[in-house]
């Protein structure tokens, strides 16, 4: 269960720390990004200036679709269209067919497209049932609001790493070093 709940990459940070230069050194020519929590706070659909500027640097190295649990087609499309990127809502990650389905839009290998999500057991979980490049972001907070706690999120933490999954961002990236090397 552990090899299920394993990022491929642990950023430890909000997902505006993902760059363009670890995207082309693991090779990934597609990106899936969640939406909630993960590019904007769950309470509002007012995009930050940071996520524009961040979907604008990674458009001419990566494809980007929205993959979101949320049913909101009001909220999901207007951060889509805000964003001029496509999606899909009502995925029920972990459920992989809407995943497939981007997937198959941007006709790239599933290893070659990146998951991108805040949650363990619904992003990370998909994309790797799928065989996607799996990365564990934390959640985006508004800078209007203090930290708000995440009890759900929480428990997936301690419940993957009682799995087994290791969860430190620098581990993470090695122990997947070591295995990629190995498999080449």
């Amino acid at each position: 269960m552990s090899k299920f709940l394993q990022p491929d990459l642990v950023l430890g940070s909000s997902v505006l720390d993902l760059t363009p230069e670890m995207i082309q050194r693991y090779g990934l020519r597609g990106l899936v990004l969640d939406v909630d929590e993960t590019l904007v706070p769950i309470s509002t659909a007012d995009i930050p200036d940071e996520i524009y500027q961040w979907i604008e640097g990674l458009k001419p190295i990566v494809s980007l679709w929205l993959v979101s649990n949320n049913l909101s087609q009001t909220r999901i499309s207007r951060i889509a269209q805000s964003l001029d990127v496509p999606y899909i809502l009502g995925a029920r990650k972990p459920s992989r067919r809407k995943l497939r389905q981007a997937v198959a839009a941007m006709d790239f290998p599933v290893h070659q497209v990146g998951m991108v999500g805040d949650r363990l057991f619904t992003d990370v979980l998909a994309g790797n049932r799928l065989g996607m490049f799996t990365i564990l972001v934390e959640p985006m907070v508004s800078p209007t609001q203090t930290r708000r706690c995440y009890p759900v999120r929480a428990l997936e933490v301690w419940l993957s790493q009682l799995l087994g999954a290791s969860l430190s961002a620098h581990q993470s990236m090695q122990q997947n070093d070591t295995q990629r090397n190995r498999n080449t």
